[in-house]
């Protein structure tokens, strides 16, 4: 049994939550300059030049890539062998309270939903946590601005619908979403599981590598297809017209009920922050 203290989380966390916000993920800043190369629309390719801009200016400066530094979604793989001392949800919010006020970060949450009185540190944080084999703890800070989530969708659609409703339901999701989310945007989609499970499913493939294709071959070419499909729609970065709508699609499926097929898409905009930290 190996031990991790919560003091040791809560530092990790506070760490990946400014790294999050300040640094764009290598491979989201490939797919920017790969669809700079091959953006012929001259407003499109200025917008794309400006994205990769800003996001060398906020790694030289160490300011955040975008105002809105989100609600921090915080993904937990524990592992069996490892023995938490203390109070592990705890440890996470403390590490989303030091991180996001100690790094000037903008503290986006209400403690309640109606009565929308800022909670004024950011916390609580969005916490999914697995039970996983060995003796590590990975930890994984993705903070989400709501430009974004507000745009993402779910439908419980029936069995009949297939794969042209889940393709269906992916780019009415993009079209009504149109530059609400600030494209070239990235879509995580769940297919499966049950109502919240889907959610969730969609929410962790926006955390895989842009351009890795789905292992199961019928899936990369769902993903393929959507990509493209998508693209196709001319929306554009920042809505403005382009070949660039979306950097990449990615697609994780799940075990379902025999009566249903729960669909859903969650949209990120170009930025789709993430840092990883293995305890």
């Amino acid at each position: 049994m190996r031990e991790i203290t919560a003091s040791e989380i809560t530092g990790a966390v506070a760490r990946l939550c400014v790294e999050a916000n300040r640094h764009l993920p290598a491979d989201v800043a490939q797919a920017l300059r790969e669809a700079r190369a091959a953006e012929d629309w001259a407003s499109a390719g200025g917008i794309l030049d400006l994205l990769l801009k800003n996001a060398d200016i906020a790694r030289e400066t160490c300011m955040p890539i975008c105002q809105d530094t989100g609600m921090a979604v915080v993904f937990a793989d524990v592992g069996q062998e490892v023995h938490i001392a203390g109070d592990f949800e705890a440890a996470v919010n403390e590490g989303v309270r030091r991180g996001y006020t100690d790094g000037l970060l903008r503290k986006s949450v209400v403690g309640d939903p109606l009565r929308r009185a800022n909670t004024r540190d950011n916390t609580p944080a969005v916490l999914h946590v697995r039970l996983v084999p060995g003796d590590r703890l990975t930890l994984t800070v993705a903070p989400k601005g709501f430009g974004s989530e507000n745009m993402s969708r779910l439908a419980m659609l029936t069995p009949a619908a297939g794969a042209e409703g889940v393709r269906d339901f992916v780019l009415e999701t993009v079209e009504r979403a149109g530059a609400n989310p600030c494209p070239p945007m990235v879509l995580g989609v769940g297919i499966g599981s049950d109502f919240e499970g889907v959610a969730e499913l969609a929410k962790r493939a926006l955390l895989l590598p842009l351009g890795e294709a789905n292992p199961d071959a019928y899936y990369a070419e769902m993903e393929r297809e959507l990509l493209a499909a998508v693209n196709r729609t001319g929306i554009g970065p920042q809505g403005l017209g382009g070949r660039t709508t979306c950097l990449g699609v990615h697609i994780l499926a799940a075990p379902t009920h025999i009566a249903g097929l729960p669909v859903a898409v969650n949209v990120s905009c170009h930025v789709t922050r993430h840092q990883t930290a293995v305890l």
